[in-house]
């Protein structure tokens, strides 16, 4: 009985020791630079559009419109809560890159 005791703890002690030798480490994961931006669209679109879901998501791009203002592109594909129509909407969100800031944002809406 004794000797079963002794494989079992020899058993944990070794299975402890290689947990802690060979930890499972994941890497870090870092949003891209428009992901602030595209929260931003995201949640000022579902303000404008209420009846409608938001189903998918694309990152166009980034405009340089002046030294002061930057425009991060996104098409947004929506669904309308009772499922008679789905529409995208082209949004705009413009700020100021030196200093991160908010300025605005526009809609334009396609059936593409």
């Amino acid at each position: 009985m004794k000797k079963i005791y002794r494989v079992i703890f020899t058993f944990t002690f070794l299975f402890c020791l290689f947990i802690k030798l060979n930890p499972a480490t994941a890497e870090p994961v870092s949003e891209p630079p428009y992901a602030k931006w595209g929260k931003i669209a995201v949640e000022k679109t579902i303000q404008r559009y209420p009846q409608s879901d938001v189903i998918d998501y694309l990152h166009i791009g980034r405009e340089q419109k002046s030294l002061t203002v930057s425009i991060e592109k996104f098409k947004l594909w929506l669904r309308v809560k009772d499922g008679s129509r789905e529409f995208g909407v082209f949004v705009n969100v413009e700020f100021d890159p030196r200093t991160d800031k908010y300025l605005g944002i526009s809609y334009t809406e396609t059936d593409r």
